[in-house]
């Protein structure tokens, strides 16, 4: 997991630079567009104040079967509203429609 931690940094500073050059970069190494939009419109706005250290690895013990170790890795300064936002709105959106039918 430690070995994340060198490559995502390297993409939020692409998303901070955010000329094309560096989005067809992102792109090169992620592969998924809208990944590489919400990295330059999100979190390049995030961490552009920000001189490095973007993610912080946390060590999570280690599976059970091959006793790998884990680890979660998560981005510093991050929105805790924002998590699971998308599920709620589909929910909600499921609860009216629901209660409409």
């Amino acid at each position: 997991a430690k070995e994340m931690k060198p490559i995502i940094d390297k993409l939020i500073t692409l998303g901070k630079r955010g000329d094309l050059h560096a989005r067809r970069q992102a792109i090169s190494q992620i592969r998924d567009v809208a990944m590489v939009r919400k990295l330059f419109d999100v979190l390049g706005e995030r961490y552009k104040d920000r001189q490095g250290g973007y993610s912080r690895v946390l060590k999570a013990g280690f599976r059970y079967g091959d006793n790998a170790p884990l680890a979660v890795i998560e981005l510093v300064d991050r929105d805790p509203s924002a998590r699971g936002a998308e599920d709620r709105a589909r929910n909600e959106a499921e609860q009216v429609a629901e209660n409409a039918a």
